[in-house]
């Protein structure tokens, strides 16, 4: 729930809360509003600011940058990551500006692949000539040393710094990972995409999982699982998504899916299961209008019907939710029950 300013005005106006009170608690939530990523034009310039940075020695990194040989971009990396944990630890401790800190603390965990990459490549492994920038953009199982080392860093600066945001790269990591992995476990030449779907899957399922994990025992105001969810269930969703199938049954179990997500998305107050369920129950009804109905009259009028009964189901569930709510919940095991209470 958001709460804003003319919402405590108005609590004055009835009673609820007095003119002193009120603005006491303004202050309050304005100044722990700092630490929260919000879109404002100072963070949007801090994310922008750091995006660029992290963008130059990652993503835009160019071909040119090879001339540097291995061991130059080892020794630039270890001198951007010195840098960087410098500023971190100045932003953090001395000026107390978390959101700029962990931006810093993101860009050193970015510059690990370079570093390791460095030395790798000044050590004759990468005697193929297959460039930095490739890290990025292609699968190939060689990566995997230093996605290792990236997820070794990144845990390191999370137990340092307990920052939320230096969960990004972890999780990006582990979302490249589980495509580099199916080369890694079958060999490069026995890789099909059916494996790759099936791989990507269930490293999903691990990732959201883990992010489940982590909320579960991170009982703190901080939201380190966010990231986590994010990248899981594309992994998963994508996977899911790109296996083909010519069973009608297969697709209902598609559908039937893509609705439990929804549902999750709900419990666990996590928008990223309901944006991706939507999206893969638009794709199955776009499926039954285009394929198994395509000629017929009276399927947008029974999907019409649908829908309105949806509205209905919406309608009973406002009706009655406290009391089914409670109900589910006494089910859940303490843990799980514990979270949902903190998520609502």
């Amino acid at each position: 729930m958001n709460l804003n300013r003319s919402q405590l005005d108005e609590a004055v106006a009835t009673g609820v809360l007095g003119a002193e009170e009120a603005s006491r608690l303004w202050e309050f939530l304005v100044e722990r509003a700092q630490d929260t990523p919000s879109f404002r034009a100072t963070h949007v310039l801090y994310y922008l600011g750091g995006m660029i940075a992290i963008g130059a020695m990652t993503l835009f990194v160019t071909l040119g940058w090879e001339r540097f040989g291995g061991w130059g971009l080892f020794s630039i990396a270890i001198a951007y990551g010195i840098a960087g944990l410098g500023l971190t630890e100045f932003l953090l401790n001395r000026r107390r500006l978390a959101i700029p800190a962990g931006i810093a603390a993101v860009f050193v965990v970015a510059l690990v692949p370079l570093a390791v990459y460095g030395v790798q490549a000044g050590s004759g492994w990468w005697e193929d000539g297959r460039p930095y920038r490739e890290y990025h953009t292609h699968i190939d199982w060689r990566w995997m040393s230093m996605e290792i080392a990236t997820l070794v860093a990144g845990a390191l600066l999370v137990a340092r710094y307990r920052l939320p945001f230096l969960v990004l790269p972890v999780a990006v990591t582990l979302w490249y990972m589980s495509m580099d992995l199916t080369p890694f476990l079958f060999g490069e030449d026995d890789v099909n995409w059916d494996r790759r779907k099936m791989v990507s899957v269930v490293f999903g399922l691990f990732m959201v999982a883990l992010a489940v994990a982590v909320d579960l025992y991170s009982r703190r105001d901080k939201d380190f699982a966010f990231w986590l969810y994010i990248f899981g269930v594309m992994a998963f969703w994508g996977g899911l998504s790109a296996m083909e199938s010519d069973s009608e049954m297969a697709k209902v179990v598609y559908l039937c899916i893509n609705l439990a997500m929804i549902a999750v998305g709900s419990l666990l107050a996590r928008r990223v299961f309901a944006v991706f369920g939507a999206l893969g129950a638009a794709g199955y009804l776009g499926h039954l209008a285009y394929e198994v109905f395509e000629d017929s009259l009276w399927f947008p009028f029974a999907l019409t019907l649908i829908g309105g009964g949806v509205v209905y189901l919406g309608i009973v569930w406002q009706r009655h939710e406290a009391t089914i709510g409670e109900q589910l919940r006494r089910r859940l095991p303490s843990a799980l029950r514990d979270l949902v209470e903190r998520r609502r």
